[in-house]
């Protein structure tokens, strides 16, 4: 599933950048890992009670006019030790279909802003004062495809807030079943359902009452070090009043204006290659 990724921002400045972040090391890429034992019955791909509970969440959420929430992320990523570290971010979540959006997110970095009135989307540090501003298209979702496309910013909860999440993950489902009941996450009664979509495997416990998802816990199965990212949904508020100004923000209008480009761009295809400084050479007096 698309969900769960550590979130990038529009610029360096906005990047989260770790200094115990690296490449994996050669002795631990080069271990063997023995496959796992295959289920002797594994049952149908998708299995219709886990099928309903994910539809359920999915029309619980693309009903509600208005959504807020918290999401608090938990990511992995490997250290120049070769021991996965975990990272976190929080995000104040407030939408209004179909096209407004805020996200405040605060993190173990940078603390970054995003806003989206419909017409506009906005990206601002607060901590450095830099603002970046772009059009936008008329939708969240395709304000959010935009902002992933041009800057990098991706939220772990993006799949949850679009217009119709069961659809969004539909084309890639490949395995989905029920587990159980949990009456531990979020202090209420939840079903856990596991599924894997575009290579992810994702177990979510979702509301047995309310349908609103609580927990998600994902890995990349294409990832060889098999790193963890855990999502934690709270303070779910459906069909509040909004105050009209929750879009926009007054300080980041103010603040001091960066372009709203991509942080790492790829050059176009008949771009020339970069040139290699030339180095003088020394005299022999030097």
């Amino acid at each position: 599933m698309k969900m769960i990724k550590p979130t990038a921002a529009i610029a360096a400045i906005l990047m989260f950048v770790s200094s115990g972040f690296c490449a994996p090391s050669q002795a631990g890429t080069a271990k063997k890992k023995s496959a796992p034992p295959k289920p002797a019955d594994a049952g149908p791909a998708l299995e219709p009670k886990a099928i309903e509970i994910l539809k359920a969440s999915s029309a619980r959420l693309a009903a509600a006019r208005t959504l807020s929430f918290s999401a608090v992320e938990f990511f992995e990523g490997a250290s120049r030790h070769g021991h996965p570290l975990s990272f976190t971010t929080k995000s104040e979540v407030t939408l209004q279909r179909p096209d407004k959006l805020r996200v405040i997110t605060s993190a173990d970095g940078p603390a970054t802003e995003f806003y989206y009135d419909g017409k506009k989307m906005t990206a601002y540090a607060p901590v450095e004062n830099l603002v970046a501003v772009a059009d936008a298209p008329p939708t969240i979702e395709a304000a959010l495809e935009a902002a992933y496309k041009s800057a990098a910013i991706y939220f772990p909860f993006t799949d949850l807030i679009v217009a119709d999440p069961y659809k969004d993950m539909e084309s890639g489902l490949e395995r989905a079943y029920y587990i159980g009941q949990s009456k531990v996450v979020g202090e209420v009664t939840t079903d856990m359902v596991a599924y894997v979509d575009n290579g992810v495997f994702v177990q979510i416990w979702i509301g047995t009452e309310d349908k609103l998802p609580r927990l998600m816990h994902a890995i990349f199965l294409n990832d060889p070090e098999r790193l963890r990212h855990n999502l934690i949904l709270s303070d779910w508020k459906l069909d509040g009043e909004i105050p009209a100004d929750a879009f926009a923000s007054a300080k980041a209008a103010a603040a001091n204006p960066i372009p709203f480009v991509h942080p790492h761009p790829v050059p176009p295809p008949d771009a020339p290659p970069a040139s290699k400084p030339v180095k003088s050479k020394k005299s022999k007096s030097e």
